[in-house]
């Protein structure tokens, strides 16, 4: 099993727990795991950047090469267009529709999300409202997840029990709208995977 996967976004939208997760589940599963640091500021506005690799061999580096991942996963709309580079001509890219206007010259989003939608395989989704579904727009980044999770070969419990282990400490109710937001991204998803 090999998962190369970059994570995009703008900082406070949840890139590093997303990454977080799907590294521990896939420890939890006996895999390697390597993720780059981080790029670029992690504050809220600047934007994120990392690299997720997973591996049944030994990781020699933690970089993805350009043309190469099997997932890009962007929880903003211009950060997945700007890392689809990477993306190789198999992967799929996925990402939340909803943009983080951080710069005065933000592209058109109609543009942004038609030249995302042209991917062969590809999933936009309004993350944030699916989240607000779920009971908290703050999680987000767990419909993300859950939008990734088929794409991962993990059994589904693998990566429910890091969410669970991860939320613990905040409560049964926050471990649950956050489950449900990973079950809303997953349902989501399973219509492109092919």
């Amino acid at each position: 099993m090999k998962h190369d996967i970059v994570l995009a976004g703008v900082g406070g939208q949840g890139i590093l727990t997303i990454a977080a997760i799907i590294g521990e589940a896939a420890l939890r599963q006996g895999l390697h795991v390597k993720q780059s640091e981080v790029h670029g500021m992690a504050q809220r506005g600047g934007a994120v950047l990392a690299h997720l690799r997973l591996n049944s061999e030994p990781i020699h580096s933690d970089l993805i090469a350009p043309g190469s991942a099997a997932i890009v996963l962007a929880v903003e709309p211009m950060e997945a267009l700007r890392q689809a580079e990477s993306l190789s001509p198999q992967g799929v890219i996925l990402t939340n529709a909803r943009p983080v206007r951080n710069v005065s010259d933000y592209p058109e989003l109609d543009e942004v999300l038609a030249a995302l939608r042209a991917f062969p395989r590809n999933l936009v989704i309004d993350a944030e409202q699916m989240a607000q579904d779920a009971g908290n727009a703050r999680a987000m980044n767990m419909v993300m997840l859950g939008a990734v999770s088929p794409f991962l070969d993990f059994p589904d419990e693998s990566l429910t029990t890091v969410i669970r282990d991860a939320f613990a400490r905040k409560g049964p109710d926050v471990v649950a709208v956050n489950l449900k937001a990973f079950a809303a991204g997953r349902e989501a998803a399973l219509a492109v995977k092919r």
